[in-house]
């Protein structure tokens, strides 16, 4: 289903332990240039909300996220299950990912949704998270999923370092 008319997109959304001016979260803050800067310039990376329109949806209070100013979150496109894979298990972002316990108040779990969209469909805030609430309400589907939804996904299995990846 990722062949030529179809994408991957991908929403994460996570609330930070600490805000994002707090020493403690320092490390991640100062990081996401270098995270979405590898990203940008990685095989098979489509398109991402750029950081202007995901703070504004971030800190808006009657907007989707809810406007806790302490939400991270990314929503990107990709042409392949494996491209995303490969930015996220084999580059930097990975070693991002293992301290999320650090940064993330695992109460309030990392959270994470993929779905296929046509080539060139640049999904909004919205849609993620209406796709997000359908695999919370529904489970995994062709709708909404993570991971362990995608056969051709194999990298998450081998290089994740807990049960989390799978969401």
């Amino acid at each position: 289903m990722t062949g030529g008319a179809q994408h991957l997109a991908e929403f994460n959304i996570g609330i930070l332990r600490h805000d994002w001016d707090d020493p403690r979260v320092k490390d991640f803050a100062e990081g996401l240039d270098l995270v979405n800067g590898v990203a940008a310039r990685s095989p098979g990376f489509v398109w991402r909300l750029s950081d202007e329109e995901m703070d504004r949806a971030q800190n808006d209070p009657e907007g989707p996220l809810g406007g806790n100013p302490r939400t991270a979150s990314t929503l990107s496109v990709w042409e392949s299950v494996e491209a995303l894979e490969a930015f996220v298990w084999n580059t930097v972002h990975r070693a991002f990912y293992e301290r999320k316990a650090e940064w993330y108040d695992l109460t309030d779990a990392l959270r994470f949704v993929m779905w296929h969209v046509p080539a060139g469909h640049r999904p909004t805030i919205d849609e993620a998270m209406a796709r997000f609430r359908h695999l919370e309400a529904h489970g995994p589907s062709d709708h909404a999923f993570g991971w362990d939804w995608l056969e051709e996904a194999r990298l998450w299995k081998s290089r994740a370092c807990d049960g989390v990846a799978a969401e």
